[in-house]
């Protein structure tokens, strides 16, 4: 059976990546939650998925000019205490981002907090940048990293994934099938899909026998996962 975590939070009762999300999201007794960092202006590492919060640039601002309910990482890896946390490093060169940290601090930071805080180190770091994992492997030898996959050759991902001693890919749901699985458990890593909230989806999911489904919807992907 895969583990099921909560993407953002259990969002479909409380604002995304907040603390009443990852409360709520525990209280549903989930696996684990899924949740975006990034770095505020004054060093800060925060949670929210996209780069600007009402047109403020979330890299250009100081924390604490950013709303009251985002929450710090430590905030939240306090609120979760107990649950497995995959924690998405949104760190990539991508036109719809203002800001690419390519000197590994950022990564380095997060992964120190991660060090001092309430994590449990069954989870993961994820990121879309290969630079980002990269860097952190060199910094952390043991930490649980996964590749956050979309449009990449998920055979070469998992033979490049293999080589950068990767423990997981994290493709869209889209793209995996069972010969997926099978050829990146040959290379030793496991497969966490996202973000999968059809029932259908998740059946098949099951049935592949993925490592990790994330869902907007962890309450029904618990009950068919079952």
């Amino acid at each position: 059976m895969p583990e099921i975590f909560a993407h953002r939070g259990l969002h479909v009762l409380e604002r995304e990546n907040t603390l009443a999300a990852f409360r709520a999201a525990k209280e549903l007794g989930i696996d684990g939650v899924e949740l975006d960092v990034r770095r505020s202006a004054d060093g800060v590492l925060v949670i929210h998925h996209d780069p600007s919060i009402d047109g403020d640039i979330i890299a250009h601002s100081a924390s604490t000019s950013l709303p009251s309910y985002v929450p710090t990482l430590r905030e939240a890896l306090e609120e979760l205490d107990g649950v497995k946390v995959n924690v998405e490093i949104k760190n990539i060169q991508d036109p719809r981002e203002p800001t690419y940290d390519e000197s590994g601090d950022f990564a380095r930071a997060v992964l120190a907090e991660l060090d001092e805080g309430p994590w449990d180190r069954a989870g993961i770091i994820s990121s879309f940048d290969l630079a980002t994992l990269e860097d952190l492997r060199a910094a952390d030898p043991k930490v649980r990293l996964g590749w956050l996959l979309w449009t990449q050759d998920l055979d070469e991902a998992a033979k490049l994934a293999h080589e950068r001693e990767f423990d997981a890919l994290h493709p869209h749901f889209s793209r995996v099938d069972v010969g997926t699985v099978r050829r990146a458990r040959e290379r030793h890593l496991e497969v966490n899909v996202w973000t999968v909230n059809q029932p259908a989806d998740i059946t098949s999911m099951v049935e592949i026998g993925v490592n990790c489904i994330m869902s907007d919807d962890p309450a029904t992907a618990m009950q068919l996962a079952l």
